[in-house]
């Protein structure tokens, strides 16, 4: 099979690396994955695919574009899409694809990744959620993100927001007056010289992309990796 989603490509690896025909550039995980590479995740190169003769090709209705999903039906591959906007969507949706797209045994990890999620605290954070700069665009409404910092106790600030991924300008995402700003390290890599800056003297937690936004065996490690991370927060004092 092919993947083009790096959370799936993850998710197929650790379970069944034989399985792998081809990922994406952007697959970086688990490190040292040795298959052909199919460019990115919007804009796969379709002949390339359909000469790797997958038996199914996995995709994501928010990474991957419908055109080149049709293009790859076209060409008679048949296209697995998962839809996840949610934890708990997450553990269902990977559950799914192993066993019917992918024919393997459930893993042990995603059992483990079951239990790796308490249930949402009492106590609430509000945060906003940028996931890039020039221009400034932030986590909006029933997205993965925002569930994912839901269960861990913070509310996005933007999830009231008509669109998922609104482009909001640096004034409005300091006047929605959030408690906290997460930055994480993908898409925009932010960094501690790179954005705490815009936010000065509002905490801010630097926080790792892949635990907050990819879905599979990452997890399991998510729930404690971030909640430390929430929590080492910097102020800048400008």
């Amino acid at each position: 099979m092919v993947s083009l989603v790096p959370s799936l490509t993850e998710t197929v690896a650790v379970t069944a690396p034989g399985l792998l025909a081809g990922a994406t550039d952007w697959c970086s995980h688990p490190a040292g994955l040795d298959v052909p590479r199919v460019r990115g995740t919007k804009n796969p190169d379709v002949e390339r695919i359909v000469a790797l003769r997958p038996d199914v090709v996995l995709a994501n209705e928010e990474e991957n574009r419908p055109a080149d999903l049709a293009a790859l039906r076209a060409a008679g591959l048949p296209v697995w899409v998962t839809v996840i906007r949610t934890v708990d969507e997450a553990l269902v949706s990977l559950r799914r694809m192993l066993a019917a797209a992918c024919r393997v045994p459930e893993p042990g990890w995603l059992a483990d990744a079951e239990r790796a999620w308490p249930p949402p605290p009492s106590a609430r954070r509000t945060a906003a959620v940028p996931i890039w700069r020039r221009p400034w665009m932030v986590v909006g409404r029933d997205t993965f993100t925002g569930d994912v910092l839901s269960r861990l106790g913070v509310d996005n600030v933007f999830a009231g927001h008509a669109d998922r991924y609104p482009k909001v300008p640096l004034a409005g995402i300091r006047a929605a007056g959030p408690d906290l700003v997460v930055l994480p390290d993908e898409p925009y890599r932010f960094t501690r010289d790179d954005g705490p800056e815009c936010f000065p003297g509002t905490e801010v937690a630097l926080v790792d992309g892949r635990h907050l936004t990819w879905y599979g065996p990452s997890l399991v490690a998510a729930p404690a990796a971030l909640s430390a991370q929430l929590r080492a927060t910097v102020v800048h004092r400008g």
